[in-house]
Protein backbone atom coordinates (compact mmCIF):
# COMPACT_ATOMS: atom_id res chain seq x y z
CA UNK A 1 0.00 0.00 0.00
CA UNK A 2 1.21 3.20 -0.75
CA UNK A 3 1.25 5.94 2.46
CA UNK A 4 -1.11 8.93 2.18
CA UNK A 5 0.83 11.97 2.92
CA UNK A 6 0.00 15.28 2.90
CA UNK A 7 -0.94 17.32 -0.18
CA UNK A 8 1.58 19.97 -0.50
CA UNK A 9 -0.97 22.71 -0.21
CA UNK A 10 -2.55 21.43 2.80
CA UNK A 11 -0.68 23.16 6.01
CA UNK A 12 1.09 22.02 8.55
CA UNK A 13 0.51 22.60 11.90
CA UNK A 14 2.47 24.44 14.34
CA UNK A 15 4.26 22.39 17.21
CA UNK A 16 3.32 22.81 20.70
CA UNK A 17 6.37 24.49 22.57
CA UNK A 18 7.47 22.77 25.30
CA UNK A 19 7.77 24.75 28.57
CA UNK A 20 10.91 25.45 29.54
CA UNK A 21 12.30 25.32 33.43
CA UNK A 22 14.51 28.02 33.69
CA UNK A 23 16.40 28.19 37.25
CA UNK A 24 13.12 26.28 38.53
CA UNK A 25 10.19 28.54 37.54
CA UNK A 26 8.34 27.66 34.35
CA UNK A 27 4.96 28.54 32.98
CA UNK A 28 2.61 26.42 32.83
CA UNK A 29 -0.77 27.05 30.86
CA UNK A 30 -1.36 30.61 31.91
CA UNK A 31 0.24 30.66 35.54
CA UNK A 32 3.74 30.64 36.61
CA UNK A 33 5.09 27.70 38.80
CA UNK A 34 8.00 26.74 40.23
CA UNK A 35 10.12 23.35 41.81
CA UNK A 36 12.49 23.06 44.50
CA UNK A 37 13.81 19.93 45.90
CA UNK A 38 13.00 19.15 49.69
CA UNK A 39 14.51 16.43 51.73
CA UNK A 40 12.10 14.45 53.89
CA UNK A 41 13.54 14.59 57.74
CA UNK A 42 12.16 10.69 58.00
CA UNK A 43 13.61 9.23 54.94
CA UNK A 44 16.75 11.75 54.31
CA UNK A 45 15.65 11.58 50.30
CA UNK A 46 15.10 14.82 48.41
CA UNK A 47 12.48 14.89 46.33
CA UNK A 48 11.18 17.89 44.39
CA UNK A 49 7.85 19.53 45.25
CA UNK A 50 5.83 21.55 42.73
CA UNK A 51 3.85 24.93 43.50
CA UNK A 52 1.61 26.33 40.93
CA UNK A 53 -0.45 28.90 40.41
CA UNK A 54 1.24 32.61 40.52
CA UNK A 55 -0.20 35.28 38.22
CA UNK A 56 3.64 36.64 36.93
CA UNK A 57 7.03 35.21 36.61
CA UNK A 58 8.30 37.37 39.25
CA UNK A 59 6.07 35.99 42.08
CA UNK A 60 7.00 32.78 41.23
CA UNK A 61 10.67 33.35 41.50
CA UNK A 62 10.13 35.34 45.10
CA UNK A 63 7.69 32.85 46.61
CA UNK A 64 11.16 30.25 44.80
CA UNK A 65 13.25 32.17 46.69
CA UNK A 66 11.59 32.17 49.93
CA UNK A 67 10.75 28.37 49.93
CA UNK A 68 14.59 27.39 49.06
CA UNK A 69 15.65 29.49 52.13
CA UNK A 70 12.89 27.33 54.33
CA UNK A 71 13.90 23.88 52.48
CA UNK A 72 17.31 24.68 53.75
CA UNK A 73 16.64 25.16 57.16
CA UNK A 74 13.96 22.39 57.53
CA UNK A 75 10.76 24.80 57.91
CA UNK A 76 9.40 24.09 54.46
CA UNK A 77 5.65 23.65 54.59
CA UNK A 78 4.00 21.90 51.81
CA UNK A 79 0.82 23.89 49.88
CA UNK A 80 -2.44 22.85 51.75
CA UNK A 81 -6.08 23.50 50.82
CA UNK A 82 -7.57 23.24 53.86
CA UNK A 83 -9.45 26.40 55.21
CA UNK A 84 -9.53 27.88 58.77
CA UNK A 85 -13.15 26.30 59.38
CA UNK A 86 -12.48 22.64 58.25
CA UNK A 87 -8.98 22.96 60.33
CA UNK A 88 -11.32 24.31 63.31
CA UNK A 89 -13.37 21.99 62.81
CA UNK A 90 -10.44 18.96 62.85
CA UNK A 91 -9.36 20.96 65.96
CA UNK A 92 -11.72 21.17 68.66
CA UNK A 93 -13.15 17.38 68.02
CA UNK A 94 -9.82 16.57 68.39
CA UNK A 95 -9.02 18.22 71.90
CA UNK A 96 -12.54 17.30 73.41
CA UNK A 97 -11.03 14.84 75.74
CA UNK A 98 -8.50 17.58 76.80
CA UNK A 99 -10.75 20.32 77.50
CA UNK A 100 -13.62 20.58 79.96
CA UNK A 101 -17.42 20.40 78.74
CA UNK A 102 -18.50 23.65 79.56
CA UNK A 103 -15.27 25.73 77.79
CA UNK A 104 -14.97 23.25 74.99
CA UNK A 105 -19.38 24.10 74.60
CA UNK A 106 -17.82 27.85 74.81
CA UNK A 107 -15.12 27.26 72.07
CA UNK A 108 -17.85 25.98 69.88
CA UNK A 109 -20.13 28.51 70.45
CA UNK A 110 -17.45 31.31 69.70
CA UNK A 111 -16.18 29.34 66.72
CA UNK A 112 -19.35 29.15 65.32
CA UNK A 113 -20.66 32.50 65.44
CA UNK A 114 -17.30 35.17 65.50
CA UNK A 115 -14.72 32.92 63.60
CA UNK A 116 -16.54 30.78 60.86
CA UNK A 117 -18.83 33.83 59.54
CA UNK A 118 -15.48 35.96 59.27
CA UNK A 119 -12.00 33.71 57.99
CA UNK A 120 -13.61 30.92 57.92
CA UNK A 121 -13.76 30.51 54.00
CA UNK A 122 -10.18 31.13 53.77
CA UNK A 123 -6.85 29.15 53.39
CA UNK A 124 -5.28 28.62 56.26
CA UNK A 125 -2.10 29.00 54.87
CA UNK A 126 -3.29 32.33 53.08
CA UNK A 127 -4.50 34.13 56.89
CA UNK A 128 -1.81 36.55 57.99
CA UNK A 129 -1.59 38.65 61.28
CA UNK A 130 -3.12 41.88 59.25
CA UNK A 131 -6.24 39.55 58.66
CA UNK A 132 -6.61 38.70 62.01
CA UNK A 133 -6.33 42.37 63.28
CA UNK A 134 -9.13 43.11 61.11
CA UNK A 135 -11.04 40.25 62.15
CA UNK A 136 -10.82 41.95 65.76
CA UNK A 137 -12.01 45.38 64.89
CA UNK A 138 -14.90 44.01 62.56
CA UNK A 139 -15.94 42.01 66.42
CA UNK A 140 -15.49 45.08 68.40
CA UNK A 141 -17.37 47.26 65.72
CA UNK A 142 -20.16 44.89 65.15
CA UNK A 143 -19.90 40.92 66.15
CA UNK A 144 -22.47 40.99 68.28
CA UNK A 145 -26.24 39.85 68.07
CA UNK A 146 -28.05 42.15 65.60
CA UNK A 147 -24.66 43.67 64.42
CA UNK A 148 -24.28 45.40 68.22
CA UNK A 149 -20.43 45.59 68.98
CA UNK A 150 -19.00 42.87 70.91
CA UNK A 151 -17.13 43.53 74.08
CA UNK A 152 -13.21 43.50 74.68
CA UNK A 153 -12.94 40.58 76.78
CA UNK A 154 -15.53 38.20 74.22
CA UNK A 155 -12.65 39.41 71.63
CA UNK A 156 -9.87 38.04 73.76
CA UNK A 157 -11.60 34.98 74.35
CA UNK A 158 -11.63 34.77 70.49
CA UNK A 159 -8.36 35.36 70.28
CA UNK A 160 -7.18 33.02 72.68
CA UNK A 161 -8.95 30.04 70.96
CA UNK A 162 -7.18 31.51 67.26
CA UNK A 163 -3.84 31.58 69.53
CA UNK A 164 -4.20 27.70 70.52
CA UNK A 165 -5.28 26.42 67.45
CA UNK A 166 -2.95 28.30 65.46
CA UNK A 167 -0.43 27.23 67.16
CA UNK A 168 -1.00 23.47 66.81
CA UNK A 169 -1.19 24.10 63.32
CA UNK A 170 2.21 25.34 63.60
CA UNK A 171 3.94 22.87 66.04
CA UNK A 172 1.49 19.42 65.65
CA UNK A 173 0.17 19.83 62.60
CA UNK A 174 3.18 21.39 60.35
CA UNK A 175 0.89 22.92 58.26
CA UNK A 176 1.70 26.94 58.94
CA UNK A 177 5.64 28.02 59.38
CA UNK A 178 4.36 30.48 61.79
CA UNK A 179 1.48 31.34 64.25
CA UNK A 180 -0.16 34.91 62.43
CA UNK A 181 -2.62 35.55 65.44
CA UNK A 182 0.69 35.86 67.58
CA UNK A 183 2.01 39.08 65.87
CA UNK A 184 -1.71 40.32 65.40
CA UNK A 185 -2.56 43.79 66.64
CA UNK A 186 -5.55 43.11 69.19
CA UNK A 187 -7.28 45.10 71.54
CA UNK A 188 -5.84 45.16 75.30
CA UNK A 189 -8.35 43.77 77.45
CA UNK A 190 -8.22 44.88 80.77
CA UNK A 191 -8.75 42.07 83.40
CA UNK A 192 -12.23 43.22 84.87
CA UNK A 193 -11.62 44.00 88.60
CA UNK A 194 -14.83 42.68 90.38
CA UNK A 195 -17.91 45.56 90.74
CA UNK A 196 -19.26 46.62 93.91
CA UNK A 197 -18.19 43.93 96.65
CA UNK A 198 -20.46 43.68 99.59
CA UNK A 199 -18.86 44.28 103.01
CA UNK A 200 -18.58 41.70 105.78
CA UNK A 201 -21.91 43.46 107.17
CA UNK A 202 -23.66 42.66 104.09
CA UNK A 203 -22.44 39.14 103.96
CA UNK A 204 -23.96 38.53 107.33
CA UNK A 205 -26.94 40.03 106.94
CA UNK A 206 -27.47 37.85 104.13
CA UNK A 207 -26.24 35.23 105.46
CA UNK A 208 -28.74 36.12 108.62
CA UNK A 209 -31.77 36.23 105.96
CA UNK A 210 -30.56 32.79 104.12
CA UNK A 211 -30.37 30.82 107.41
CA UNK A 212 -33.84 29.41 107.17
CA UNK A 213 -33.39 27.87 103.98
CA UNK A 214 -32.61 24.06 103.90
CA UNK A 215 -29.39 25.41 101.28
CA UNK A 216 -28.06 27.89 104.27
CA UNK A 217 -24.71 25.65 104.32
CA UNK A 218 -24.20 26.13 100.70
CA UNK A 219 -23.88 29.56 100.88
CA UNK A 220 -22.21 29.86 104.12
CA UNK A 221 -19.28 28.11 102.47
CA UNK A 222 -19.43 29.84 99.50
CA UNK A 223 -18.45 32.44 101.73
CA UNK A 224 -16.02 30.99 103.80
CA UNK A 225 -14.23 29.10 101.29
CA UNK A 226 -13.85 31.15 98.40
CA UNK A 227 -14.76 27.85 96.19
CA UNK A 228 -16.48 28.34 92.66
CA UNK A 229 -20.57 27.46 92.85
CA UNK A 230 -19.80 24.81 90.24
CA UNK A 231 -16.74 23.48 92.75
CA UNK A 232 -19.28 23.19 95.79
CA UNK A 233 -22.02 21.62 93.61
CA UNK A 234 -19.53 19.02 92.84
CA UNK A 235 -19.07 18.44 96.63
CA UNK A 236 -19.66 14.93 97.59
CA UNK A 237 -19.45 13.65 101.24
CA UNK A 238 -16.07 12.08 101.54
CA UNK A 239 -14.28 15.05 100.09
CA UNK A 240 -15.21 17.08 103.29
CA UNK A 241 -12.41 16.04 106.72
CA UNK A 242 -14.27 17.33 109.58
CA UNK A 243 -11.43 16.38 112.18
CA UNK A 244 -8.77 17.96 109.62
CA UNK A 245 -10.97 20.92 109.15
CA UNK A 246 -10.48 20.95 105.39
CA UNK A 247 -12.53 20.14 101.85
CA UNK A 248 -11.11 18.87 99.07
CA UNK A 249 -12.14 20.73 95.64
CA UNK A 250 -12.01 17.82 93.10
CA UNK A 251 -14.40 19.28 90.29
CA UNK A 252 -17.30 20.95 88.82
CA UNK A 253 -20.22 21.29 87.74
CA UNK A 254 -21.95 23.49 85.00
CA UNK A 255 -24.95 23.57 82.86
CA UNK A 256 -24.51 23.14 79.53
CA UNK A 257 -27.77 23.91 77.11
CA UNK A 258 -29.29 23.11 79.80
CA UNK A 259 -28.00 19.71 81.03
CA UNK A 260 -25.79 19.30 84.30
CA UNK A 261 -22.57 18.20 83.44
CA UNK A 262 -19.68 17.90 85.46
CA UNK A 263 -15.92 17.76 85.06
CA UNK A 264 -12.64 18.53 86.59
CA UNK A 265 -11.76 22.07 87.88
CA UNK A 266 -10.84 24.96 85.96
CA UNK A 267 -6.89 24.45 86.52
CA UNK A 268 -7.10 20.79 85.95
CA UNK A 269 -6.19 20.12 89.12
CA UNK A 270 -8.25 19.37 92.91
CA UNK A 271 -7.05 21.27 95.84
CA UNK A 272 -7.47 21.50 99.62
CA UNK A 273 -9.37 24.61 101.08
CA UNK A 274 -9.15 24.46 104.94
CA UNK A 275 -12.00 26.13 106.88
CA UNK A 276 -12.87 26.99 110.27
CA UNK A 277 -14.51 25.51 113.32
CA UNK A 278 -17.88 27.62 112.53
CA UNK A 279 -17.68 25.96 109.26
CA UNK A 280 -17.53 22.86 110.25
CA UNK A 281 -20.29 22.78 112.85
CA UNK A 282 -22.65 24.40 109.93
CA UNK A 283 -21.75 21.43 108.17
CA UNK A 284 -22.07 18.96 110.44
CA UNK A 285 -26.14 20.33 111.20
CA UNK A 286 -26.29 20.22 107.04
CA UNK A 287 -25.19 16.49 107.26
CA UNK A 288 -28.10 15.93 110.25
CA UNK A 289 -30.89 17.56 108.33
CA UNK A 290 -29.88 15.53 105.30
CA UNK A 291 -29.77 12.42 107.32
CA UNK A 292 -33.24 13.47 108.22
CA UNK A 293 -34.37 13.74 104.58
CA UNK A 294 -33.21 10.63 103.67
CA UNK A 295 -35.40 8.81 106.15
CA UNK A 296 -38.16 10.54 105.82
CA UNK A 297 -38.21 10.05 102.23
CA UNK A 298 -36.94 6.15 102.80
CA UNK A 299 -36.62 3.81 99.65
CA UNK A 300 -37.37 7.07 97.30
CA UNK A 301 -34.40 8.29 97.88
CA UNK A 302 -32.07 9.01 94.55
CA UNK A 303 -28.56 9.70 96.26
CA UNK A 304 -25.57 8.08 96.65
CA UNK A 305 -23.52 5.71 99.05
CA UNK A 306 -21.18 8.98 99.04
CA UNK A 307 -23.53 11.63 98.00
CA UNK A 308 -23.57 15.07 97.12
CA UNK A 309 -23.55 17.66 99.97
CA UNK A 310 -25.55 20.28 98.87
CA UNK A 311 -28.60 18.39 96.94
CA UNK A 312 -32.36 18.39 96.37
CA UNK A 313 -34.55 17.00 99.24
CA UNK A 314 -35.12 13.46 97.13
CA UNK A 315 -30.64 13.10 97.19
CA UNK A 316 -30.59 14.23 93.32
CA UNK A 317 -27.71 17.32 92.61
CA UNK A 318 -28.78 20.59 92.40
CA UNK A 319 -29.42 22.08 89.16
CA UNK A 320 -26.29 25.25 89.01
CA UNK A 321 -29.00 27.95 88.31
CA UNK A 322 -31.35 27.28 91.32
CA UNK A 323 -28.43 28.22 94.35
CA UNK A 324 -28.36 31.52 92.14
CA UNK A 325 -31.93 32.38 91.88
CA UNK A 326 -32.28 31.00 95.76
CA UNK A 327 -30.08 34.16 96.62
CA UNK A 328 -31.61 36.64 94.34
CA UNK A 329 -35.01 35.68 95.49
CA UNK A 330 -33.31 35.97 99.41
CA UNK A 331 -32.48 39.65 98.67
CA UNK A 332 -35.46 40.47 97.34
CA UNK A 333 -37.37 39.30 100.10
CA UNK A 334 -35.14 40.77 102.61
CA UNK A 335 -35.22 44.45 100.97
CA UNK A 336 -39.10 44.10 100.51
CA UNK A 337 -40.67 42.19 102.75
CA UNK A 338 -44.12 41.67 103.28
CA UNK A 339 -44.73 42.27 106.74
CA UNK A 340 -42.79 45.19 108.68
CA UNK A 341 -41.26 47.75 107.70
CA UNK A 342 -38.37 47.95 104.67
CA UNK A 343 -34.65 47.76 106.16
CA UNK A 344 -32.63 51.33 106.29
CA UNK A 345 -29.97 49.80 104.50
CA UNK A 346 -30.89 47.45 101.65
CA UNK A 347 -28.70 44.41 100.23
CA UNK A 348 -27.64 45.43 96.78
CA UNK A 349 -27.50 42.81 94.15
CA UNK A 350 -25.28 40.11 93.61
CA UNK A 351 -24.44 36.61 92.37
CA UNK A 352 -23.02 33.16 94.01
CA UNK A 353 -19.84 34.08 92.58
CA UNK A 354 -19.12 37.59 94.28
CA UNK A 355 -19.41 35.66 97.57
CA UNK A 356 -16.27 34.41 96.51
CA UNK A 357 -15.04 38.07 95.79
CA UNK A 358 -16.02 39.27 99.73
CA UNK A 359 -13.63 36.02 100.37
CA UNK A 360 -10.18 37.06 98.56
CA UNK A 361 -11.09 40.55 99.47
CA UNK A 362 -11.48 40.28 102.98
CA UNK A 363 -8.66 38.07 103.48
CA UNK A 364 -6.10 40.52 101.64
CA UNK A 365 -7.52 43.56 103.01
CA UNK A 366 -6.32 41.68 106.20
CA UNK A 367 -3.03 40.62 105.02
CA UNK A 368 -3.52 37.22 104.20
CA UNK A 369 -0.34 37.09 101.67
CA UNK A 370 -1.32 36.83 97.93
CA UNK A 371 0.28 33.43 97.16
CA UNK A 372 -2.09 32.21 100.15
CA UNK A 373 -5.50 33.57 98.80
CA UNK A 374 -4.78 32.42 95.22
CA UNK A 375 -4.12 29.06 96.10
CA UNK A 376 -7.74 28.63 98.33
CA UNK A 377 -9.95 30.34 95.15
CA UNK A 378 -7.73 27.75 92.50
CA UNK A 379 -6.11 30.55 90.98
CA UNK A 380 -3.04 28.29 88.78
CA UNK A 381 -0.84 31.55 89.00
CA UNK A 382 -0.89 34.10 91.74
CA UNK A 383 -0.34 36.87 89.20
CA UNK A 384 -4.09 36.16 88.57
CA UNK A 385 -5.20 37.13 91.64
CA UNK A 386 -3.07 40.48 91.62
CA UNK A 387 -4.30 41.04 88.40
CA UNK A 388 -7.84 40.53 89.49
CA UNK A 389 -7.97 41.81 93.31
CA UNK A 390 -5.46 44.81 91.91
CA UNK A 391 -7.22 47.64 93.73
CA UNK A 392 -7.79 45.82 97.00
CA UNK A 393 -3.85 45.25 97.18
CA UNK A 394 -3.27 48.79 96.77
CA UNK A 395 -5.74 49.65 99.51
CA UNK A 396 -3.79 47.19 101.63
CA UNK A 397 -0.15 49.29 100.70
CA UNK A 398 -1.64 52.27 101.86
CA UNK A 399 -2.46 50.52 105.17
CA UNK A 400 1.21 49.05 104.97
CA UNK A 401 2.48 52.10 104.78
CA UNK A 402 0.49 53.48 107.79
CA UNK A 403 1.83 50.33 109.73
CA UNK A 404 5.59 50.85 109.20
CA UNK A 405 5.12 54.31 110.29
CA UNK A 406 3.87 53.44 113.51
CA UNK A 407 6.39 50.64 114.29
CA UNK A 408 9.48 52.87 113.52
CA UNK A 409 7.62 55.56 115.56
CA UNK A 410 7.03 52.69 118.65
CA UNK A 411 11.06 51.69 118.58
CA UNK A 412 11.96 55.80 118.51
Amino acid sequence: MTAVNATPDEPRKPKKSTPKLRDGVMKRGKTWSYVIRVTDPETGLSKPKWVSGFATEDDAKAARDEARVKARRGEYIDRNAITVSDYLDQWIESHAVEIRPRTLASYRTMIRLYIKPHIGPMRLQAVRPARIAKLYRDLLAAGGEGGKPLGISTVSRTHAILRKAFQDAVLVDELIPSNPVERAKRPKAVLGEPGQVWTTAQLQTFLKAVKPHRLYAFYHLAAYSGARRGELLHLRWSNIDFDGKQITITGSTGVINGERIEGATKSGRSRGVSIDEETVAVLREHRKAQAAEKLQVGEKWRGAADGYVFATGWGEPIHPDSVGWLMAKTIRAYNAPKEGPRPAKPLPRARVHDLRHVHATTLLLAGVPVHVVAARLGHADPAITLRVYAHVIRSAEVAAAEVFARVMGEVA
